[in-house]
Formats: C-alpha cells, structure tokens, sequence
C-alpha cells in the first residue's frame, strides 16, 4: 500500500522556495515520488494524509548530544539507560528529530539504543553512536560521567580500540578545556601533547573511523583539522587561519551555540526563559557563559559568512528541547532561518555520513518527515509547531488537530 500525503507546502530542503501544492508518495520506507497535487491521482487503496496546505519538512537531526548527567551512585545503570532511551523517543515523536549524533555516552549506552532502534525493539531516532568521550586526566567536563581518562600515546590508543570494540560509529576526542567546569577545565587551554594527539588521529586513520573533535581555541582546531578531524565541535575561539583551514580541509564546524548563550540574563524569549530558569545554572558558569559569548558569535558569524560547512549540535538536554534551542540562537546569531533548516535537517545527515539516504525530501530517499503548521523560513521557531512526524514511510505521531484527516 503506498501513503500519499497531499495538499502540503513542501520544504525539500534542496531550494529555499516553498512549493504548495505538493504530493509526497511514499511506497514502503523510501519517497516514489514529489510533484504537484494536480500531476498525481489516488488509487483505491491508497492511504491519502491530507496536510491542508501545513508544511512538510525532512525530519530535523541534533549532532552533538550526551544523555543526561547523572553519577551511577545517584541513578543505577539501568535506570540511566531507560531515561536515555525515553529521552531519544519523547525528542522524536515530541519535537521531530529524527536523527542523532553522540558525543560521549558512559558504558557504550549510545550503542544498545541504536541497536534496538535499528532491530525494531522500539520506535525511536536514527543514533550515531561514540561511546565515551576521550580526554586526560584532569581533562574535560570528568563530572558528567561520560568521559574517559586516557594519558599517554598508547592510552589514547588503547581507549579508541575499545570503543571500536564495542560497537562505536566515530571517536568523539577532546582535544581542549570548556566553557562550563572547574577553575582547571577552561576552554582557552589545549590539554593533550603533540604525541598523544597524532597517536590517536594515527589509529583512527588506520581503522577507518572518523574523529569529532571538540576544539575551543585557535591551537586546538588549527591541530585537528591538520591531523584530519571530520568535524570541529564548539570553536569557541578562532581565528582567521581557523576558517581557512576549514575552507580548505572541507572540514564539518558544530559550533554549539547555547553553551556559551543559554544564561538567564541572555534569554530573548519564553522558550530560552523557562529553559534558563529549568537549568538552574550556578552563577559562577553563568559568568563564564556570557564571558565567552560575545567571542563565540563573533567566530560563529564569520564562518557562516565565509560558507563554512556546519551542522546544528545543542550540547544541551533535555533532547526533546535542545535543538530547537540551538536553532533559534543560530538565526540570532548571524545565520537566516534556510542556512539553520538545512544545518538541521540536510547537513545533519550529510555530517553522520547518510546524506545519499536522508535529509531532504526527494524522490528515491528514506522517508523521515516532520509536518508543521506555520513557514519556519519565516521564523524558525514554527518548527515548534509540529503536526506529524513520519518515520521510514510511517507515521509514528500524529498531533494534527482533531478532525482533520
């Protein structure tokens, strides 16, 4: 039986234009067909989804994410699994996502989630899995639990072995401090040695496996973009080199912008008010926060300019909220809501290596969409008002209003 969803206002994420109009035909998982209204007729036993001019969007994808932090003394493994797991689900059917990329989970809980998404256990998001992430000792972010403390060439190689091991898609390796920590933890500071860094570039080269590089400072991207990083996490602090560098390395950039913008006193509205007051952020970060702010905006706006590619990462939880987050600080921050749609949905697969299959909305590709009721090339926190989320060619939420078709 094929799906035919008409009547709909269709962001292909391809062209910025809007086309009303538009049929989707969906035959199994993948698209058969996009056109208009008028070149296609139902068959009788078509299911017909009817948007009523709503807009039709590829599914929006979050590529920098952790699960929550929580210490096992505090919440048992088996708890903190279940929570990751309603998490990822609540995001999809709540908010559209319908793709993650992680960037440091603690006992490879990233990798069985993605194993029973991909299995059919349970209806959830795509998960692109890293295990832990990898620092030093008295290296970054250690309270959140999802890091692993490697000293050494070999240590590092030794950790990136068994992640491998254990099921990992990339390493997520952090080269550098952070904007949120100890007084020892600052993101103006490179933590790993010359050799310890090549050591672990060395042995992912070696086994194929790509590496997302959280680097905050001109040093440490300057490092990993020359030693071959897929993508640049944060870059906090650049410079004019940096965005060379990654012009001509064709390196992703996930620059994570509500790290160093989400305080109370930079909250522009509801949604960023009521997550500030939430978050219940110490003051003493907040301070660090917007210390940093002004720097990140600078070198975010910059790179935007210049045509760096970037995909949209929040660094922040809960899933369901983070990426709609983040994308309303992008276009405050100096991108239009088209460059946020397609760092959110086209480029978000495009970074996780699946753009031949997901998304856009075009014929031959796996069909992951969103429905949403108002333009969010007209402000992109319309994607909040979401109607339908498809999944592989089926509807998996349904938020239409009632009575409609």
């Amino acid at each position: 039986m094929r799906t035919l969803v008409v009547n709909s206002t269709l962001i292909d994420c391809v062209s910025p234009d809007p086309r009303p109009g538009t049929t989707i035909v969906i035959e199994g998982q993948r698209i058969s067909h996009v056109g208009p209204d008028s070149g296609f007729s139902a068959g009788p036993d078509d299911q017909v989804i009817d948007l009523k001019g709503a807009y039709l969007l590829p599914g929006l994808w979050d590529v920098h994410v952790h699960p929550d932090y929580h210490s096992l003394a505090d919440m048992p493994l088996a708890e903190q699994v279940t929570l990751f797991g309603h998490r990822l689900q609540t995001a999809l059917m709540d908010s559209g996502i319908v793709g993650f990329r992680c960037a440091g989970a603690h006992d490879y809980i990233d990798v069985a989630w993605r194993r029973s998404f991909e299995a059919g256990q349970f209806t959830g998001p795509r998960l692109f899995a890293s295990g832990y992430f990898l620092t030093t000792t008295g290296g970054h972010f250690l309270t959140s639990g999802h890091a692993r403390e490697c000293d050494g060439p070999y240590g590092f190689v030794k950790a990136i072995r068994e992640g491998i091991k254990n099921g990992i898609d990339h390493v997520k390796l952090n080269l550098s401090g952070g904007i949120l920590g100890p007084s020892w933890d600052l993101h103006t500071q490179s933590f790993l040695l010359d050799d310890e860094i090549k050591a672990a570039f060395d042995i992912c080269k070696l086994r194929g496996f790509k590496v997302m590089a959280h680097a905050t400072n001109p040093q440490a991207v300057k490092a990993a973009i020359l030693l071959g990083a897929h993508s640049i996490e944060h870059g906090y602090i650049m410079d004019d080199e940096c965005i060379e560098l990654l012009l001509k390395h064709d390196v992703w950039l996930v620059p994570t912008l509500a790290i160093s913008h989400l305080t109370p006193g930079q909250a522009k509205n509801k949604w960023e008010s009521l997550w500030t007051q939430q978050r219940g952020m110490a003051h003493a970060l907040c301070c660090r926060a917007e210390a940093a702010s002004d720097t990140h905006t600078n070198w975010f706006a910059k790179a935007v300019k210049a045509g760096v590619k970037m995909a949209l990462g929040s660094d922040i939880r809960p899933l369901k909220d983070a990426a709609l987050l983040e994308m309303g600080l992008w276009t405050r921050n100096g991108a239009t809501p088209w460059q946020t749609l397609v760092a959110a949905t086209r480029h978000g697969a495009a970074i996780c290596g699946v753009g031949d299959e997901l998304g856009t909305v075009e014929a031959g590709k796996i069909a992951d969409l969103i429905v949403v009721g108002a333009n969010p090339l007209d402000d992109i926190n319309n994607v909040r008002q979401l109607q339908m989320v498809i999944k592989d060619g089926q509807v998996v939420s349904d938020k239409r209003p009632v009575g409609q078709p």
